[in-house]
Formats: structure tokens, C-alpha cells, sequence
């Protein structure tokens, strides 16, 4: 028995797959630099959440609208690569985990410049 249930497996499977599509057979000329950070795929393995990650804010309204139009496209390939009896219908939604987590380093960053200043401010006092 697996130590996890398959549609984790299948996530981690469609999202490598999924990737390799995006950077080498998509040919959208609105589709920038993008990285898939995750799949979630749900537990009938009919409808899978693709998150992805673009560098460019502000191609990412463009570069999501195309993805999701080129998906009926990436699931095709998908039916090629991938041996399982469904392929499930994709969704793409922009990751905003990456900018959430560069947003909190920023704030520890000016909470460590804070205390440092404030350190400095009591060795001379």
C-alpha cells in the first residue's frame, strides 16, 4: 500500500507533466515565464486546480487567461503522457503563496532592521 492516496500521486505526476507542456509545446505568444507550483486534483480525479506562478505582474491577467484557454490543449497532451483512464479538466489560478511569503520576509526584514537600531540606540544611552 502507498503511503499516500493517488491523487496526491497524480498531482505530483500532472504537475511535472503539465510543466514540461507549458515550456515546450505551448506556443502562446501571451504566455511569458511561468512556473507550476502545484496541482490539486480531487479524490474522483475528474477536476484538477493547476497553480501557477508568473514572473511578470503584469502580464499575469493575460498569461492566466491564456493558460485556461489553451487548457482543452494541455490536456490533449496530457492524454499522451499520462496512462490514466481520466484526465482531468483543467483549472489554472495564479499561486499568490510566493508573493505572501515575500511580503512576510519583508516585514521580519524590517522588524530585525527595528530591534538592531533599537539595540544601538540603548548601548549609547
Amino acid at each position: 500500500m502507498h503511503p499516500y492516496k493517488r491523487s496526491a500521486r497524480v498531482s505530483d505526476l500532472l504537475r511535472e507533466e503539465i510543466a514540461e507542456i507549458i515550456m515546450h509545446k505551448l506556443r502562446d505568444p501571451r504566455v511569458g515565464f511561468v512556473t507550476v507550483t502545484g496541482v490539486d486534483v480531487s479524490d474522483d480525479l475528474r477536476n484538477a486546480r493547476v497553480y501557477v506562478s508568473i514572473l511578470e505582474e503584469a502580464k499575469q491577467e493575460d498569461t492566466l487567461k491564456a493558460l485556461n484557454s489553451s487548457a482543452k490543449f494541455i490536456r490533449g497532451e496530457l492524454a499522451h503522457r499520462v496512462k490514466i483512464k481520466f484526465i482531468p479538466q483543467l483549472i489554472f489560478k495564479l499561486d499568490k503563496s510566493i508573493g505572501y511569503g515575500a511580503k512576510i520576509d519583508s516585514i521580519l526584514k524590517e522588524i530585525k532592521s527595528q530591534e538592531t537600531t533599537g539595540e544601538e540606540d540603548e548601548d549609547t544611552a
